[in-house]
């Protein structure tokens, strides 16, 4: 069953898997303890240690084990904040930051600090200029990944960092995506990373603070992990996920040029092949391995199970795959199209006969879900002489049922006419505008509805 969900979890790395089982044998015993067992797990963790800090390109004692990436990513954040809160509390993040990094800002925010979220273009990028001016005085912290973890858009972290340095702010990188590939480039302060996205076993984080970075651990700390990362080190995984590391980053220059022209294979193929479909993320600055694209008029949960049927594991940013059934906040900073959200994310060692297969099966699985919803084959085009505006009500329908009934409708209205669909599902202020574009209708805008919901306006150009 092809798995092309690898940026959620990478399969096991056979190296990791023989370290792992390696280190069981020999790593269990205390590493802090001066015995012969204790010196031999002593040496395991600093061979990991300097194993993951050259892949990071720092120093050993620049780096700690933590026990997962959000937990890194944490660590990291509220030790960068305490250790300058004399320069102020001022945190800037991009909108479209992991999780991990927007719940430690709403931390922050709800114990008094300021958070700037700086915008991203449609690609998914901020803009390195945007950023260095959102850089205001009393800022003590920047946070930018290094690749996004729903689109694959790459960060410009080396143009970001340098503006950081200029505003004497340190940055903090999260490249639990990137890091498997290839080192972070760039003047970065601190980085945070997660094992289990390249290959090694869940549970295992790192985070790196380079010295000179002012930094004051937070919460109870002991001896152990340079005080950052409190309690027994689980040296088994530690050790599977450097050596899995160092294995991929000695694959990775092949590997990634080979996924990238499967990537590139269903980004060409996709939008020829269903209709109606965006793909989104940067076409250029990308992860090789990630593509998403997002298909108009399809239940995003009804498709993923779809596919899971035909034997292929995928993931999505669809609020129709969501128990908050509210959009990705990735999708909903770039703007674009959110229902029917496929990522494809290729393990290293797919096989091209697994991408050809899936685009196989595609074009049928989306057809057949949009045939149970009722979608439009085509947009209408045929000139109306009816009313000049119609109101569509999709109260308490969920997406992409608001879409589907404006679309069923448009040709109703002379061109010049208005539809106005009334709807609370927080996805159509996505996905209306974005229908709007891919069907060369003009966007309007919204207002409050009095039957409740938000009525959006939709104008009819074409």
């Amino acid at each position: 069953m092809p798995y092309f969900d690898a940026a959620s979890a990478a399969p096991l790395h056979p190296v990791a898997r023989q370290a792992l089982l390696a280190s069981l044998d020999e790593g269990w015993a205390d590493p802090a303890r001066l015995y012969r067992e204790g010196r031999r797990a002593r040496l395991l963790l600093d061979a990991a240690r300097e194993a993951a800090a050259e892949a990071v390109r720092c120093r050993p004692d620049e780096l700690v084990f933590t026990p997962s990436g959000t937990r890194a990513v944490h660590a990291g954040i509220s030790g960068a904040l305490a250790g300058r809160r004399r320069v102020g509390t001022g945190l800037v993040v991009s909108a479209v930051e992991h999780s991990s990094v927007l719940h430690a800002a709403e931390l922050h925010a709800a114990a008094g600090g300021t958070v700037t979220e700086v915008p991203v273009g449609r690609s998914g990028a901020v803009d390195a200029a945007v950023f260095g001016g959102a850089l205001a005085p009393g800022t003590a912290l920047a946070c930018l990944q290094s690749a996004n973890h729903e689109v694959g858009t790459e960060q410009p972290v080396a143009e970001v960092a340098e503006a950081c340095r200029a505003a004497g702010v340190p940055l903090l990188v999260d490249a639990a995506q990137s890091l498997g590939w290839g080192p972070v480039e760039g003047g970065w302060s601190l980085l945070a990373a997660s094992a289990h996205k390249w290959g090694g076993p869940a549970g295992v984080g790192l985070l790196a603070v380079r010295k000179g970075v002012r930094f004051a651990a937070q919460g109870p700390s002991d001896e152990r992990e340079s005080g950052r990362a409190p309690g027994f080190e689980n040296l088994p995984a530690i050790v599977a996920a450097a050596a899995s590391l160092r294995a991929v980053r000695a694959e990775a220059v092949a590997e990634a040029a080979r996924l990238r022209g499967l990537v590139d294979r269903i980004r060409a193929r996709v939008p020829e092949l269903v209709p109606d479909v965006e793909v989104v993320g940067d076409p250029v600055r990308r992860l090789p391995h990630l593509v998403t694209f997002s298909c108009l008029y399809v239940d995003g949960e009804t498709l993923l199970h779809e596919l899971d049927r035909e034997g292929f594991s995928v993931s999505s940013g669809s609020s129709c795959t969501s128990s908050t059934l509210t959009p990705s906040h990735v999708l909903r900073a770039m703007g674009v199209l959110s229902e029917g959200n496929v990522r494809v994310s290729l393990p290293a060692g797919t096989p091209a006969e697994d991408v050809d297969r899936f685009l196989d099966v595609l074009p049928g699985v989306v057809a057949g879900v949009r045939e149970r919803l009722g979608a439009p084959v085509a947009a209408a085009a045929v000139p109306a002489a009816g009313s000049g505006s119609l109101v569509v009500d999709a109260l308490g329908r969920r997406c992409p049922i608001p879409v589907i009934e404006l679309a069923k409708v448009i040709g109703d209205v002379p061109v010049g006419g208005t539809v106005t669909v009334l709807s609370d599902d927080e996805a159509a202020r996505l996905d209306i505008p974005a229908w709007c574009e891919m069907r060369g209708q003009e966007y309007v805008g919204e207002e409050p509805s009095e039957r409740g919901g938000v009525a959006y306006v939709v104008r009819r150009v074409a």
